[in-house]
């Protein structure tokens, strides 16, 4: 599903340049209403006087029967809402697709770290062989 942002002029020059991350992102309910956290849009370097917050929250525009469709879902546990990708619509809007995710349980966490430290040490014993 994806929805609107809504961002001020500087925030949409610097989404044009490609300046920001969906990295550890993601969408919460506030006062009734959709908003995208920890989401990072760098300052535009032309923005003059304008200050501009770089993780500040951004309200998403959804019609009203999918904000209460995505309410019921996520008071399940473990869900979570997350961007998946920003894009521009074919008019020139600035909008975001999201997606609802579960998060790992105990034991997934632990054999990912195991397998990511197993890789590690593979790969510090090849380079150190291959030297």
């Amino acid at each position: 599903m994806w929805g609107g942002l809504v961002l001020t002029g500087p925030e949409v020059k610097s989404l044009r340049a490609g300046a920001a991350q969906l990295q550890d992102a993601f969408a919460a309910f506030k006062d009734g209403e959709l908003y995208l956290l920890n989401m990072y849009i760098a300052p535009y370097g032309r923005a003059g006087y304008v200050g501009q917050e770089a993780r500040r929250p951004r309200k998403v525009l959804l019609k009203r029967a999918e904000l209460e469709r995505l309410r019921g879902r996520l008071t399940q546990k473990g869900l979570t809402l997350i961007p998946l990708k920003l894009f521009f619509s074919e008019r020139g809007w600035a909008k975001v697709e999201l997606g609802l995710a579960q998060g790992r349980r105990q034991y997934d966490k632990r054999q990912a770290v195991r397998e990511r430290e197993e890789r590690r040490n593979l790969e510090r014993l090849q380079k150190r062989y291959r030297a």
